[in-house]
């Protein structure tokens, strides 16, 4: 049986990886590029949605076919309807990549979060696909940039009211790594005396045991994260009292 695809409602992802020291997104190449545009432009990873299936299956498929995972924190954002979100030549190029006809595409925005390891990365690398410093991102095709910071400012307000961040970091993280992260998605610079006063006070952490291997300088603990006090923590207030009041 033929699978019919929608010819007006998309879903973009924007997926964050975090490598310890910044946030990177995943961007993919243009493919089949019609006359006037570049096959070098970036974009989010995205698609048509199949008239079989629901928004966030669609998400999960994009996903899935460009980090070859499932079951990653992925939630929706925004929807971008603007009829003129897609120029001409863009319409055209997507028309013919996605063999359809239409005048007015929307997309439904969603982001994720991966634990970034090397197998992830090759695999993205083999797909086309790469990991940016979200610093370093100025321009992508139609509306993207639009989509990517929005995003980004979801990313930014949930990381104060939930444990979000730790989607981001491997199951067992130093304190330099949770400081990097939340520097590296809040874009500020973090005081470390304060940073670890705030969280050792949190409860938020349980020692392994284990220290880093292999590394030029003293090597540092590793933590996990405790949930069961996160949750408590979370009846008794609603904001994340270690990253209140940044030195910047």
């Amino acid at each position: 049986m033929t699978i019919e695809t929608n010819s007006a409602i998309s879903v973009d992802c924007v997926v964050f990886g975090f490598d310890g020291k910044n946030l990177k997104v995943l961007l993919i190449k243009r493919r089949y590029p019609v006359e006037d545009l570049s096959p070098d432009d970036l974009k989010l990873p995205g698609a048509m949605i199949q008239e079989n299936e629901t928004l966030p299956d669609a998400a999960s498929r994009v996903l899935e076919e460009t980090t070859g995972l499932r079951d990653i924190f992925l939630k929706q954002t925004s929807i971008f309807s603007s009829p003129d979100r897609i120029q001409d030549k863009e319409l055209e190029w997507i028309c013919q990549f996605q063999k359809i006809r239409t005048r007015r595409i929307v997309t439904v925005a969603y982001y994720a979060l991966v634990k970034l390891n090397q197998g992830i990365i090759n695999f993205t690398m083999r797909k086309g696909a790469k990991w940016v410093d979200v610093d370093l991102i100025n321009h992508l095709i139609m509306d993207h940039m639009d989509i990517l910071a929005d995003a980004l400012s979801v990313l930014q307000k949930e990381m104060m009211h939930s444990p979000i961040a730790f989607e981001l970091l491997p199951k067992k993280f130093t304190i330099r790594q949770l400081q990097n992260l939340f520097g590296a998605v809040l874009g500020v610079s973090i005081d470390n005396r304060n940073f670890r006063k705030k969280i050792f006070s949190s409860g938020l952490l349980l020692p392994t045991g284990e220290k880093e291997k292999n590394v030029s300088h003293k090597p540092a603990l590793y933590y996990t994260f405790n949930k069961s006090a996160f949750k408590k923590a979370l009846k008794e207030r609603n904001r994340l009292g270690f990253i209140d009041n940044w030195s910047y």
